[in-house]
């Protein structure tokens, strides 16, 4: 659930991305808050320091924009594009682009776990996904938004990786890739904990869907309980990645 502070951030953030700059005397006006409660999110919160920005006349201005073609994302993703583009290159174009793009956002590349292999493991499990929403629901899904690594830097000591977005008309699945068959309950909380990040992020007009998915298992779809609470979130095998997508948008149901 979506504490107060979160709630002010998301449409603080919200507001200064959807103008062309705009002061923090606007700010509190329009949002109907007192103005020390705008300048202390606007001056406090790592997040929001992340996201926007101020010029020499005092008018914030967001960095990335809160609608589609997400202008901006490209300030906190190793690679960012549509479907369609990411679909029509080979996986050594990609990996291309995805090193370049970590690189410009300080994303270490330590492949001392694997890490490289494991990009190339989310790609092919992407490349399925399109797949099977293109046989179900047209060129419609190429107009849909990919980034993968995002980072976002909320601190000296806290990092927010992503591992996938897909980004459609209304909704943001942030898909938790791992190579594994079984549910560890620590990586449910791990897909999760983003969330509250991402709907600051996207703004009021996205849905943001975590999901954990297990690239080492076949023909598995549930929900999983996130840690002590009655939340849950999506949890399937690679080749189930579609029925995530068709349990929030109602592809089969129409």
């Amino acid at each position: 659930m979506t504490n107060l502070t979160e709630q002010r951030e998301r449409d603080i953030c919200a507001l200064i991305c959807r103008s062309g700059g705009i002061r923090a005397k606007e700010i509190a006006g329009k949002l109907n808050l007192d103005r020390r409660v705008v300048n202390h999110i606007l001056y406090s919160s790592p997040l929001m320091k992340e996201l926007c920005w101020q010029d020499r006349e005092f008018r914030w201005h967001g960095i990335m924009k809160q609608s589609r073609p997400h202008i901006g994302l490209q300030e906190f993703a190793g690679y960012y594009d549509t479907a369609e583009n990411f679909l029509s290159l080979s996986e050594t174009e990609w990996m291309e682009k995805l090193t370049e793009g970590c690189g410009n956002i300080g994303r270490n590349l330590n492949d001392t776990r694997g890490l490289l292999h494991s990009f190339r493991d989310s790609r092919e499990q992407i490349l399925g996904l399109f797949q099977d929403l293109k046989s179900m629901v047209g060129g419609r899904c190429l107009t849909w938004e990919l980034a993968f690594e995002l980072r976002l830097k909320r601190s000296r000591h806290v990092r927010i990786y992503a591992d996938v977005l897909v980004i459609t008309e209304s909704r943001v699945f942030s898909l938790e890739f791992k190579m594994k068959d079984r549910i560890d309950p620590d990586e449910v909380l791990q897909a999760a904990k983003y969330c509250p990040f991402l709907e600051i992020m996207f703004g009021p007009d996205y849905e943001v869907i975590p999901t954990l998915v297990l690239t080492g298992k076949r023909d598995f779809f549930d929900f999983a309980r996130i840690g002590n609470t009655d939340a849950v979130l999506p949890v399937c095998s690679g080749n189930m990645l579609f029925n995530v997508f068709d349990e929030y948008m109602g592809f089969l149901k129409r």
